[in-house]
């Protein structure tokens, strides 16, 4: 008779620690109270719940607090595994790279929630359901950078994932569920060949936690090398999909196009940081034995991706409807060829340490910036429209607001005064040079230098003169969300041109 007894029963039941797994948590249960709150809560009070979402963001980010000193906290092991930079047995770690990229998704998360207070009201949208979908999504993206195996990576994608098709079909003019469609047969087809090579690397190396899978890969029998080399490919193409990386870029446009445009800065920040951080946990720890095959996919990608992204954006004609979300969507394509520079370095560098922190460097300073220009566009869009054109002459009708997106822009193109988005390019650049992939760091020169030309071009329509029929200066006051939008994002903007070395610090130091 076999005994199912063994010698140690409590080295079988885990101890939780609360304290690190505490930022996604709390946006979980935030998440669940405004779905419980929505069913007892009368019509008239339900703006409450967009309150309720930004104190739940707010606590979020509060718990990042005691987990900045001292050593990563890791939970979720298969086995003692203490709390240090080398714990490869447990699935989930917060370490300095997963708490920068925390701050990101929340952070990016609480002013697009600060965005959308107006957009719910405006545009009708349904509360409860809006703010639970956006604290989810938070939820999902907040988990990933803290992943340490592919299966929780990959649940984790999907949690911030599925919620974004919800938010993207809330708008009820017809472009909305076009676009949630287009957004979510793409990304179910990138999920799909995701897993098919999850499957492939778990069968090459027999594991699925990141650090076991990289010891698995390197010792891979030879029958099995091309197996796990294809089954790495294909698991990178989901967080690609996710960073918008050409050719998993086609959705960008038609879906920021349809989705409520709190959505869609949403989506451009947010979502770009949970597939980045899954993108770099992934090459940088599991498939580190193959970075010579990935580091020249990701430099051939990067450019490739900005490339098309900065051309995408100059097709753009400034006289159709909706042509300032679209700028901004192929500005995001051409910006995640230049998140992926770093990552392509790290497979040419000793250790990933300073090129990963030269990617979340810049991720921190897009983030700020593009969701102040997203919110700029939604200001000027209460009374205008969305197209470049409808920007002419702001400067006249509302000053702070012109000065504002044009400050924004300025910080995207790399130019003074936005001495931030100057320093970002600068560390993005010497990241390339320094990993010896001098063509990439030309090819990004030049791509930097052609949307000098569409930014510039937008801003200056901002100061341009108007005929006798323009409209006159807007005296109406902005929603307080808005204004508070605006002036955080502009605040962090100008604070971090001014300090640049408070967040210019992460690229040169390790992440992990």
């Amino acid at each position: 008779m076999t005994s199912l007894a063994v010698a140690n029963p409590g080295s079988l039941i885990q101890s939780v620690d609360w304290v690190a797994i505490a930022p996604p948590l709390i946006a979980a249960v935030a998440a669940l109270a405004v779905l419980v709150t929505d069913l007892f809560l009368p019509e008239r009070h339900k703006k409450w719940l967009g309150r309720l979402t930004a104190a739940g963001l707010a606590l979020a980010l509060i718990a990042l607090l005691p987990l900045t000193g001292g050593s990563p906290r890791a939970t979720f092991c298969v086995q003692n595994v203490a709390g240090g930079s080398d714990n490869g047995g447990c699935s989930y770690v917060a370490d300095h790279f997963a708490l920068v990229f925390q701050l990101l998704a929340l952070g990016g998360a609480l002013i697009a929630a600060l965005l959308s207070a107006h957009a719910v009201e405006d545009d009708d949208l349904p509360r409860g359901e809006y703010w639970f979908l956006l604290l989810s999504s938070a939820t999902g993206a907040a988990l990933l950078p803290a992943s340490r195996d592919l299966a929780t990576m990959v649940i984790a994608l999907e949690v911030a994932s599925l919620p974004a098709f919800a938010l993207v079909a809330l708008r009820r003019d017809g472009r909305g569920a076009e676009a949630a469609l287009k957004f979510f047969v793409s990304s179910v087809t990138a999920t799909a060949v995701m897993l098919l090579g999850i499957g492939f690397v778990y069968a090459a190396s027999g594991s699925l936690h990141l650090a076991a899978v990289a010891q698995g890969l390197e010792h891979a029998p030879g029958q099995l090398k091309p197996l796990a080399e294809a089954g790495a490919v294909l698991t990178l193409v989901g967080f690609a999909f996710k960073v918008a990386a050409v050719p998993f870029h086609f959705w960008v446009p038609d879906t920021y196009t349809g989705a409520p445009l709190p959505v869609a800065g949403y989506l451009s920040v947010v979502g770009k940081a949970a597939g980045l951080s899954g993108l770099a946990l992934a090459i940088t720890i599991a498939f580190r034995p193959y970075a010579h095959t990935w580091g020249l996919v990701l430099a051939v990608l990067a450019a490739v991706t900005m490339t098309v992204g900065n051309v995408g954006a100059l097709r753009q004609r400034f006289d159709t409807r909706y042509s300032a979300v679209r700028l901004l969507a192929w500005s995001s394509v051409g910006q995640a060829g230049y998140l992926l520079v770093p990552l392509a370095a790290a497979g040419y560098a000793p250790t990933g340490a300073d090129p990963l922190g030269a990617t979340a460097a810049y991720a921190l300073i897009y983030g700020v910036v593009n969701l102040g220009a997203f919110g700029v566009v939604a200001a000027v869009g209460r009374r205008a429209g969305t197209s470049v054109d409808d920007f002419r002459g702001l400067f006249a009708r509302r000053r702070w607001t012109a000065l504002a997106l044009a400050f924004f822009l300025l910080c995207l193109a790399g130019l003074p005064p936005g001495v931030i988005g100057l320093f970002g390019k600068v560390v993005v650049f010497r990241a390339a040079v320094d990993a010896g992939l001098g063509w990439l760091a030309v090819v990004m020169a030049a791509n930097v230098v052609v949307a000098l030309y569409y930014y510039l071009l937008w801003t200056a329509r901002l100061f341009a003169p108007v005929g006798d029929g323009a409209q006159a200066p807007d005296e109406r006051r902005l929603p307080v969300s808005l204004t508070a939008t605006l002036g955080l994002t502009a605040s962090a903007a100008i604070v971090l041109s001014v300090a640049p070395q408070l967040v210019l610090q992460v690229a040169g130091g390790s992440l992990f």
